[in-house]
């Protein structure tokens, strides 16, 4: 889309070429690339770990460590192609088993560890892993599971777990089991001291399984490729803003297993000779404050909740933070009361990016163009991004609303849903990926981002973006977090409804936020009701989960 803007008049964005090279392994990438360079002994991650203390590893142990993890797969029978499930908290073993797999040719399968035990086992079946690599804290309460679904004690094969390899990071006695094979991962690593070179991977191999919200009620399996680090260059420029004058040390508020942090917070960085900062532990507001001054970080990235938690629950200033010169945000919108609040607070802006997990971040705001409220920026250089009218394939004008469609020669999209060739079809053709999302351009080019069509509320004839509504409300400062879904009053009638959590020191009726939604929206974007709720069902990564909300959660109405 890039398109040039008519008011201001902003130049074109230079022209990007690609550079794909043949090979591509994105562990070596991210390690031993940095081997006999000026990077070789830079501190690569560092942990702060509630319990744990500190924890760090430079680039030049990450290249030895990851290795030795490669090798240990090869030594145990694993195989190029196999897949490596990851159930870890943030650590420095998670980059050395999601990297070192991937040097062995292998496919890494983050998880999180919030998972119970049966979402553990329903994507270990459908990835069809061959090594689990897990904390060993938590197998007590996985081993009965996934011993039970072994091929040996199960009469339906389909049903049988695939797994003959588990790797468990962290202290503890060694554990015994009769249906697995199991090693402590620190001995098992030590033992290592010789290793081949990382597997010779084409850029088009598989490299990661990342798992998504399905529409049939089970997670379904997105497949990246090596090249996907490749596509994700653009974002380095126009999202980051990484500093050529010194080293940046980027602080993290996500979990690993995200793939907006696998990204952002370890692939993207590591490649580039940065140092990543990390948590693990209780999500406290005022951590962030503490590890950004006494790591010294130069970049902060969360998501809208952390920010919000940041300015409502610290005394936080740009003063405790004199290293910091840039933040990002993803995942979720950040409103528009809250930029203003952060840039009132600490003088800087918030620069979001949209992505999803089959293409991760590519429409952004940068310091290249002017922060517009509530728009999700520009597509990056590089990604050919179109508004297409979803029946007829053509391009839609500007204000028109139209599907996101991505090119099938971009480097930064997935190769395929993972055992759903039906799946893959409906959204991969013609030349195109077809996001499923909508989106509108205004006249300066500004992208303006509408969600899923799924989303989008049909009420009496006109179509609602929840999105809109919620940046609307959210600018009311009695509203901390709020949702807004179609409530069915009848048979095919739909009103516009909103969920919302209000803040503690400023309290704000239903009828209050009714009226204020009247008269800051158009008539058929203001809610009709209003539910006041103390909080909203989430996933497990923080984002509200629209459909799982009903009137039942809610502690009074409007009206």
């Amino acid at each position: 889309m890039n398109a040039t803007a008519r008011f201001p008049p902003f130049q074109p964005f230079p022209a990007w070429t690609w550079q794909v090279p043949e090979f591509f392994n994105i562990g070596a990438a991210c390690s031993d690339a940095h081997l006999g360079t000026e990077v070789e002994n830079r501190i690569a991650m560092i942990v702060e770990d509630d319990h744990l203390g500190t924890a760090f590893i430079t680039y030049s142990q990450l290249a030895q460590r990851t290795s030795q993890f490669a090798q240990l797969l090869r030594k145990q029978g694993v195989e190029p192609g196999d897949r490596v499930l990851i159930r870890l908290p943030n650590s420095i073993d998670y980059p050395t088993a999601f990297l070192g797999a991937m040097k062995a040719g292998c496919i890494a399968v983050p998880t999180s560890t919030l998972l119970p035990a049966e979402e553990v086992l329903y994507l270990a079946k459908d990835s069809g892993a061959k090594v689990l690599v897990m904390d060993k804290a938590m197998w007590p309460q996985l081993s009965p599971q996934l011993s039970s679904h072994r091929a040996s004690h199960v009469a339906d094969t389909a049903d049988a777990l695939s797994i003959n390899l588990i790797l468990l990071s962290g202290e503890g006695p060694p554990v015994d089991s009769d249906a697995f094979k199991v090693l402590d991962l620190d001995p098992a690593l030590a033992a290592i001291t010789a290793w081949s070179a990382a597997h010779a991977t084409h850029a088009n191999d598989p490299a990661y399984l990342v798992y998504t919200s399905g529409t049939t009620g089970y997670p379904k399996g997105v497949l990246h490729a090596h090249r996907a680090l490749i596509g994700r260059e653009p974002a380095a420029e126009y999202w980051f803003n990484f500093d050529s004058g010194q080293v940046d040390r980027i602080l993290h508020s996500g979990k690993f297993n995200w793939t907006y942090v696998l990204g952002s917070g370890l692939m993207d960085p590591l490649y580039r000779g940065k140092t990543v900062i990390v948590h693990e532990g209780k999500n406290d507001a005022n951590v962030w404050k503490h590890l950004i001054a006494k790591h010294q970080a130069t970049i902060f990235i969360g998501v809208p909740t952390i920010y919000r938690q940041i300015v409502q629950k610290t005394t936080t200033t740009k003063v405790d933070v004199p290293t910091l010169r840039f933040c990002m945000s993803a995942g979720e919108h950040l409103s528009d009361d809250m930029l203003a609040a952060w840039r009132t607070r600490f003088g800087m802006d918030i620069f979001e990016a949209v992505g999803m997990s089959e293409f991760s971040y590519y429409l952004s705001q940068s310091i290249h163009r002017p922060i517009r409220a509530g728009s999700a920026g520009f597509a990056q250089p590089g990604h050919d991004i179109k508004l297409l009218n979803a029946d007829t394939g053509e391009a839609v004008a500007p204000g028109e609303e139209g599907m996101i469609a991505v090119p099938d020669t971009d480097p930064g999209l997935f190769l395929r849903y993972w055992n759903l060739p039906d799946e893959t079809a409906k959204y991969k053709h013609d030349g195109y990926f077809f996001t499923g999302d909508y989106a509108k351009v205004d006249d300066d080019g500004y992208l303006w981002f509408l969600g899923r069509r799924d989303d989008i509320i049909k009420s009496f004839g006109y179509r609602v973006s929840p999105y809109e509504v919620e940046r609307v409300l959210k600018s009311h400062p009695g509203v901390a977090d709020c949702a807004c879904v179609g409530e069915e009053i009848e048979k095919n009638k739909l009103i516009v409804v909103a969920y919302v959590i209000t803040q503690a020191d400023h309290p704000v009726s239903a009828d209050e936020l009714l009226t204020f939604g009247q008269q800051h929206l158009a008539a058929y974007k203001a809610p009709k009701r209003i539910y006041l709720a103390h909080d909203f069902p989430r996933t497990k990564n923080g984002k509200i989960l629209r459909r799982e909300i009903s009137p039942g959660m809610a502690v009074t109405k409007s009206g």
